[in-house]
């Protein structure tokens, strides 16, 4: 099993900024991709950015050139660099990790709890 710690989340003002951190722990052989989620209210989850193994990054349109993704596979770590906040990023960001715990098994997607993160204009 794989566990997702994510933490960094909080309120700001809007233009501001905000580092998520998520940290995978357990039984680990490998790590995939890793990617960032959010959820508004009543609104449905949807993806924020995502980055290979291989460094590749994908982003969601609304927050390319504000959002940097990139994470540290010596630490199975993802972390979301957040800059120019808008109140419509208000939502709880998720992270997920798609992991295999040992050779040969197939990858698994696991997800963290998710942690607040509030824009005030």
């Amino acid at each position: 099993q794989v566990q997702l710690v994510e933490s960094g989340g909080g309120l700001v003002q809007a233009g501001g900024s905000l580092r998520l951190s998520c940290a995978a722990s357990g039984i680990i052989f490998r790590i995939n991709g890793m990617g960032w989620y959010r959820q508004a209210p009543g609104k449905q989850r949807e993806l924020v950015a995502a980055i290979t193994s291989g460094g590749s990054t994908n982003y969601a349109t609304s927050v390319k050139g504000r959002f940097t993704i990139s994470r540290d596979n010596a630490k199975n770590t993802v972390y979301l660099q957040m800059n120019s906040l808008k109140p419509e990023d208000t939502a709880v960001y998720y992270c997920n990790a798609d992991a295999t715990s040992r050779i040969g098994s197939r990858p698994t997607t696991y997800w963290g709890q998710g942690t607040q993160v509030t824009v005030s204009s």
